[in-house]
């Protein structure tokens, strides 16, 4: 096992020209997403469309498993497979952009992955618009040797046509769901529908052909619907859909009470995390309370609650009153462009401190990362470019923390460094922060995100796998930059064990 980036920044991926093999997966010709797209953003619009007009999700949710239903998936839409007491299973969010950052973690997520039962994707199956088409270059193409099944959430972005790809890919070919009468009266509802974004007729012409990439009888999944759940093992999977928005639906709701009853210890894989950039996002459930306060509940047994739709990993160890350690985890890194780490101000959240919180990239990484990126499109490389010593070092000033890896004896901070770190929305300790800087930290890691105008490694990627048995779950994060050594032994990243008694 190579180096991590907590061990030397060679870990990082930095400093090396010694690419990896990934492009040879790679379709000859692979689509370039850039978010800063005008065209790009109008196809994506649905999310903003309900939060102006109201959000259809819930009920186009109930149409998909009401039809599921009576083409006979099980009411209860659990999956129960045969795996033995010990087994392992992948768990990797945000995948499908098709380009460099993808493919770049595929070498590294099938060494890893080669005696596990199954995956899930947490999130994003598909950018930029869930669309059928895009599953060749996105789904079957980058995971074709991937023997074990594959079973999948939805994302928001899987959302942007009605989840209609999805459903075809992951859940038994579902046909479309037809269509219902636009409202008559000039209402915000007959407002978004008029402005909705939805597939093209031809849509998906090509996926029976792309199925061929995947169509070992080993490969096969079917799922009940867009949520469901997995007993497996000792342990329960509940993976949940959070729709457009990051709400459930009042019968979701429902079906979750139910399925966490019971002492079999369970994990939750949700498209919204509930504990992420050093706040709690509880996840709200139409009609009243939240996700969290099942996964919370005693009587319910969870262990761990890991999410997508942030595109990096980081991990918040929250201890309960009841005296267990819940792990909530993000782990949206599997191959869209990276969500900042270095915007995260110092941890201090239900408990959890710096000392346990973990995050990948690190921030110091993070920071580095950013710094080229603006001192590229800006064409101030001289100005912006930090070093990934002097990054490290930076943050350690700012949240007043020791450096994870410890920067080089030559590293200074100047006020360039310093006004640099400032102008890309470093974190800060929360007795230092500011009201203003809050706004220009999302600025930064939402309008101006890198998205996919970022083709060589370091890639900062990421995947878990999670080795169960009787008696705990082992987790760990591998790491996936596009650089060779990384793709020989992905290093670990991050790990714990989860005891399950």
């Amino acid at each position: 096992m190579s180096d991590s980036s907590r061990d030397t920044a060679e870990g990082a991926g930095w400093g090396t020209s010694d690419r990896g093999a990934y492009r040879r997966l790679m379709p000859p010709k692979s689509e370039k997403i850039s978010w800063l797209s005008p065209k790009m953003l109008w196809l994506a619009r649905n999310g903003v469309l309900a939060s102006w007009f109201g959000d259809p999700t819930g009920r186009t949710r109930s149409r998909w498993v009401a039809q599921r239903a009576a083409s006979g998936a099980p009411a209860d839409k659990v999956i129960r497979r045969d795996d033995p007491d010990r087994f392992s299973f992948l768990v990797i969010g945000d995948t499908g952009e098709g380009d460099d950052p993808q493919y770049a973690v595929v070498p590294g997520f099938l060494k890893t992955g080669q005696d596990t039962r199954f995956a899930v994707l947490a999130s994003d199956v598909i950018y930029p618009v869930g669309s059928a088409d895009d599953y060749g270059t996105k789904f079957f193409r980058p995971y074709r040797d991937y023997r074990a099944p594959i079973y999948a959430i939805p994302g928001n972005h899987d959302w942007y046509e009605d989840l209609g790809g999805f459903m075809r890919v992951f859940c038994d070919d579902a046909p479309p769901l037809p269509p219902e009468p636009r409202p008559r009266p000039l209402t915000r509802a007959r407002l978004r529908s008029l402005l909705w974004h939805r597939p093209r007729p031809d849509a998906g012409q090509h996926l029976a052909e792309a199925r061929t990439l995947r169509s070992a009888p080993g490969q096969q999944a079917v799922q009940p619907g867009p949520y469901w759940a997995i007993d497996a093992g000792p342990v329960r999977i509940i993976g949940i859909d959070t729709g457009l928005l990051g709400v459930l639906d009042a019968e979701q709701g429902a079906w979750l009470r139910e399925v966490s009853q019971g002492p079999r210890p369970k994990i939750l894989i949700t498209g919204s995390p509930l504990y992420v950039d050093g706040r709690r996002e509880p996840c709200a459930i139409e009609g009243g309370g939240t996700v969290d306060d099942f996964v919370r509940d005693p009587e319910h047994h969870y262990v761990a609650a890991i999410g997508g739709d942030i595109h990096n990993y980081q991990r918040y160890p929250v201890r309960l009153a009841d005296g267990r350690t819940l792990q909530y985890v993000v782990a949206g890194g599997g191959g869209a462009f990276m969500h900042a780490t270095h915007t995260i101000p110092r941890v201090d959240v239900a408990g959890v401190t710096e000392q346990d919180f973990r995050c990948y990239p690190l921030r110091g990484d993070s920071l580095a990362f950013y710094s080229r990126l603006y001192g590229r499109r800006l064409r101030m490389r001289r100005f912006f470019t930090l070093t990934e010593g002097e990054a490290t070092a930076v943050i350690a000033e700012r949240l007043g923390i020791r450096p994870t890896r410890t920067p080089g004896a030559s590293t200074r901070l100047t006020r360039r460094v310093r006004l640099v770190a400032g102008l890309l929305g470093t974190g800060r300790r929360p007795d230092r922060a500011k009201r203003f800087r809050l706004p220009v930290r999302k600025i930064y890691t939402s309008l101006f995100s890198p998205s996919s105008a970022t083709y060589d490694p370091p890639f900062f990627k990421c995947f878990l796998r999670l080795d169960v048995s009787p008696e705990a779950v082992r987790l760990r994060c591998f790491a996936a930059t596009g650089n060779r050594a990384q793709e020989v032994a992905p290093p670990v990243e991050d790990e714990v064990l989860i005891p399950l008694r």
